[in-house]
């Protein structure tokens, strides 16, 4: 294995101790979020495979269960997007993640949130460090919400949020320092 590809390898073990740490002890059958980012860092490991006959089957198991966890649990958290490390998911269900989103570090998502494009382009949401979204938040298009910022529930954000601040309603208005 390569050092890059080992070095790839430490950094997804890593994030996936970080998401371990947002939860409660032994978190399996509490809360079953757990299971999908356990699923999205697998995929991230696969991706980090040399190509070959294994990377393949294990591509198609992948996709397989990633279906099956989508159904079962209403998450979809595709290996493609670029989440750091200390994700928590409380109140699973009905979250979506555009492929290409990026989340950053210790992040909280609550249950029906979409991070994702307003039309059919690929301009999505770039969401700092230690953001909450709250619950039915929408984040749509090229808007990037800035680090310790918080989106309130049923909030359509659809502008960028800065630093430290708070949006709320529909469209989403920053309304107060966090």
């Amino acid at each position: 294995m390569s050092n890059s590809r080992k070095k790839k390898r430490q950094e997804i073990i890593q994030a996936w101790h970080e998401d371990l740490s947002k939860y409660p002890h032994r978190p399996w059958l509490k809360e079953v979020s757990i299971i999908a980012i356990a699923w999205y860092r697998y995929g991230q490991l696969v991706d980090n495979m040399p190509e070959g006959l294994l990377k393949k089957i294990k591509l198609k198991i992948y996709w397989l269960i990633f279906h099956l966890i989508e159904i079962a649990i209403g998450v979809s958290l595709p290996k493609s997007a670029e989440i750091g490390g200390g994700l928590r998911i409380h109140h699973f269900g009905n979250i979506f993640i555009h492929k290409n989103a990026k989340i950053g570090k210790n992040c909280v998502l609550r249950q029906g949130v979409t991070i994702g494009n307003r039309h059919n382009d690929d301009l999505v949401p770039e969401i700092s460090d230690s953001v909450e979204l709250g619950a039915y938040a929408q984040i749509l298009g090229n808007v990037k919400l800035g680090k310790n910022s918080k989106v309130g529930a049923m909030t359509v954000v659809l502008q960028d949020v800065p630093s430290g601040k708070t949006i709320c309603g529909n469209p989403g208005r920053i309304i107060n320092k966090v």
